[in-house]
């Protein structure tokens, strides 16, 4: 491809779809930033559990985000995650997070704050961003907005492989109780299991990664934007 794509990608998805693997494929071959919007939230579940704060206390939780220095990483080559100071890449993707995080990413003054904060690093230029609500509620005017979904089998499956290194049957019960757990407390506050107007939607549940990553860069190339289709609908 000789022309350079300029504009914002929003990816949305539940967990095990392949958004993140997905949106950081797309970002290095479009040679755009990478934003990994969920990473803030468990960015800020790590650094409060480290600093004593509980969670169940949405004030006190949301004054901490508040407060927290967070630099959030937009090379899609470098993911590190420094939560004040401290180097918190590794710690944000260990079961611990992953079964506090909904506390976090349910309070709704936290969400003000993080949205705020990814709203801002979108406003710096071209980029890919992902998470479950970033085609609706942080960039729904993103050039193009795509939702990545799969069977909840196949999603399953792949966040065990990811969290796990062995997949067994244990594994995959343990996995299959956090994602039910994280869906169901996530969705009280964004809806990302269903395409927005709008929003194009790959179901990757029978395709390779390479066969995902390419959809996906054709539609960035060839589907209307969504300006287009909002200059269509007048």
């Amino acid at each position: 491809m000789s022309e350079t794509f300029t504009g914002v990608v929003a990816i949305d998805g539940p967990s095990g779809s392949g958004k993140s693997t997905v949106a950081k494929a797309v970002a290095t071959r479009l040679g755009l930033r990478y934003l990994d919007t969920g990473a803030m939230y468990r960015a800020v579940c790590a650094a409060a559990m480290y600093d004593g704060i509980d969670l169940h206390d949405e004030a006190a939780t949301a004054a901490y985000a508040q407060q927290l220095e967070l630099f959030t990483p937009t090379d899609p080559a470098d993911q590190t995650v420094i939560a004040n100071g401290r180097d918190v890449t590794a710690e944000i993707r260990t079961t611990r997070v992953s079964e506090n995080v909904s506390a976090v990413a349910t309070n709704l003054a936290v969400r003000a704050e993080l949205i705020a904060r990814q709203q801002a690093i979108v406003a710096g230029g071209a980029i890919v961003l992902e998470g479950r609500d970033t085609t609706t509620v942080v960039a729904p005017y993103a050039d193009v907005r795509l939702l990545i979904t799969a069977d909840p089998e196949a999603r399953i499956a792949r966040r065990t492989a990811e969290l796990h290194d062995t997949v067994d049957q244990e594994t995959l019960t343990m996995t299959t109780a956090q994602i039910v757990v994280r869906d169901e407390k996530d969705s009280t506050v964004v809806d990302f299991q269903s395409a927005s107007d709008g929003v194009h939607e790959i179901d990757t549940t029978n395709l390779t990664l390479e066969q995902t990553i390419d959809t996906a860069l054709h539609l960035v190339w060839h589907a209307p934007t969504s300006k287009q289709q909002q200059q269509r609908g007048n």
